[in-house]
């Protein structure tokens, strides 16, 4: 009874020590801040919790998203056993006596196990093999979490067993709400701007921002009361002016920059996204849109170019992601410019707005059985000709206006040319 006693005193006293963002790790699926997909009332992952039938799964996201909490609030209402590994540090030999022990429970109680494995990651191939007979049979339940993409990390055979849920970065709303509990708990006060700039510099990470804070109240001294002084010195950074209209100023003369090939005006401004928090998948879309906006087929490779900037960003994260929106907004400056492929498809959807829908020529349509015997005109196959090419009707009546005119920029000049010979293939195409 004594020793039952210290030992629960001992753990009263850890949880007063500990760190902030420990201290405030939610009791109960209703105080879990962010990932509302999953958690919400009738969520799926939540309706799984609730009702005790969760099967392995592995927990997806960035840093500070709630992996953690997600699985201890699993270990706080299911009726299995819980039994929890940090992959950083276990082994295969310390897998197998988990496995070891569950199968002994199972035999001696029915009660089934839950084995959170962190950083499943980690784990070698042989490692993650190592689990495979028991999740299959359904000897434990495996939770694992990592922040790196388990089609890269985790085994096929490992992963095609579990369901897969994705944790997203939480929005400004979540960390404001976590710092605004953080205060609480510390019994603090804090500015306005202190708030925001922890916020700004807390990208998606509630963790961080929860340490962040700590050390905010820590500097602010006897009266507890944050001031952007304080957060300033806590963060190491200076706070930077970036309101509701830096945002849409900003990423204006961001995008503009681009469009006027200023590479080293475009670098400015995506640094002082960057550096103000701005969201790196925001960035990333806005570069895909300017590649076929702005560039078009003057240069088709800037699409591929932007395109592998966004996946990176999901792939790798920040901070190392800037460097690869660095490379694509370089590329798209100093790429030649277009928007002739983007007016084409805004004047061909004004047409059709405007009632412009003829018929689908007879020869172009699907070709059943039916269609063939009331053909007027056989469809002509262009790779049937040498050119590959071949003249033929492909709207029964011309548009109001042309819709794709090419510039004579970059590689849509070598486009323009091949259309004029198409159009006149007698004619002279130098």
């Amino acid at each position: 009874m004594a020793e039952d006693l210290f030992a629960a005193a001992a753990a009263d006293r850890l949880r007063r020590q500990s760190p902030l963002a420990v201290r405030l790790r939610p009791r109960t699926l209703d105080e879990v801040v962010g990932q509302e997909a999953l958690l919400a009332p009738g969520a799926p992952m939540r309706s799984l919790i609730e009702s005790d039938t969760l099967r392995s799964v592995i927990l997806w996201g960035p840093p500070g998203t709630g992996k953690t909490t997600i699985a201890e609030l699993i270990a706080s209402t299911t009726a299995r056993a819980f039994d929890r590994l940090s992959a950083v540090s276990a082994g295969v030999k310390d897998v197998r006596e988990v496995l070891a022990k569950a199968e002994q429970r199972l035999g001696e109680s029915g009660r089934r196990t839950i084995l959170f494995l962190d950083e499943v990651h980690r784990f070698n191939k042989a490692q993650q093999d190592a689990l495979l007979p028991s999740v299959e049979t359904g000897l434990i339940t495996l939770i694992g979490a990592t922040t790196e993409n388990p089609y890269f990390e985790v085994n096929a055979p490992l992963r095609s067993r579990s369901s897969l849920f994705r944790l997203e970065p939480l929005d400004e709303a979540a960390i404001r709400t976590l710092l605004e509990r953080g205060l609480d708990a510390e019994g603090a006060t804090a500015d306005a701007d202190a708030l925001d700039l922890l916020v700004a510099r807390s990208p998606g990470d509630g963790r961080q921002a929860l340490t962040a804070l700590e050390v905010c109240v820590a500097l602010s001294g006897p009266d507890r009361h944050v001031t952007l002084t304080d957060a300033e010195a806590a963060l190491g950074s200076t706070a930077l002016r970036y309101g509701r209209d830096d945002h849409y100023d900003v990423i204006s003369g961001f995008i503009k920059s681009l469009r006027g090939s200023d590479p080293d005006a475009a670098i400015h401004y995506l640094a002082r996204m960057l550096a103000a928090g701005e969201d790196a998948r925001f960035i990333a879309r806005r570069l895909v849109i300017l590649a076929s906006e702005d560039i078009g087929m003057a240069d088709p490779m800037s699409l591929v170019v932007a395109d592998a900037a966004a996946r990176a960003v999901e792939f790798v994260g920040l901070p190392e992601a800037q460097l690869n929106l660095a490379q694509a907004t370089i590329h798209l400056a100093c790429a030649p410019k277009s928007g002739r492929s983007a007016a084409a498809i805004w004047k061909a959807l004004e047409d059709v707005q405007n009632g412009f829908t003829p018929e689908v020529p007879m020869h172009l349509r699907d070709g059943h059985p039916l269609q063939k015997r009331v053909e007027g005109r056989q469809y002509r196959y262009p790779h049937a000709d040498p050119r590959g090419w071949v003249e033929q009707e492909h709207l029964s009546q011309p548009p109001p206006q042309p819709y794709y005119e090419p510039s004579d920029h970059g590689y849509e000049a070598e486009v323009a040319q091949r259309l004029r010979h198409l159009a006149d293939p007698a004619g002279d195409v130098e």
